[in-house]
């Protein structure tokens, strides 16, 4: 939960490096491997201003498989650009002691 805190702290602030870190190489997302545009889409520099203001989240289910946690959740996000409520999936899996999201998507 330390790191979805993180995560929601990323998408404020923004931070590229956490999703760097945090995003396996592979990850699946929303059915694409999608870390390099993740990546890019949190840097200042390619920010047309602030993309949200405020993000709020409620967890909804955590499952631990083994080295995995699968969650579900939900975000309040307002920005300039969107307000709105959007649901994800998120798998984390810990390999060599590291925490990365190897597979998430949004839900309807």
């Amino acid at each position: 939960m330390h790191l979805e805190e993180r995560l929601r702290q990323a998408e404020l602030d923004p931070d590229p490096i956490f999703f760097e870190e945090h995003l396996a190489d592979d990850a699946v997302l929303d059915g694409h491997q999608l870390k390099v545009k993740v990546v890019e889409a949190h840097r200042p520099e390619s920010r047309k201003g602030q993309k949200f203001t405020k993000v709020e989240m409620r967890y909804n289910t955590f499952a631990e498989h083994g080295p995995a946690v699968v969650l579900t959740c939900e975000g309040d996000y307002e920005g300039p650009q969107f307000r709105g409520t959007l649901k994800f999936m998120r798998v984390w899996l810990k390999q060599d002691g590291r925490w990365k999201i190897i597979a998430g998507a949004t839900l309807k």
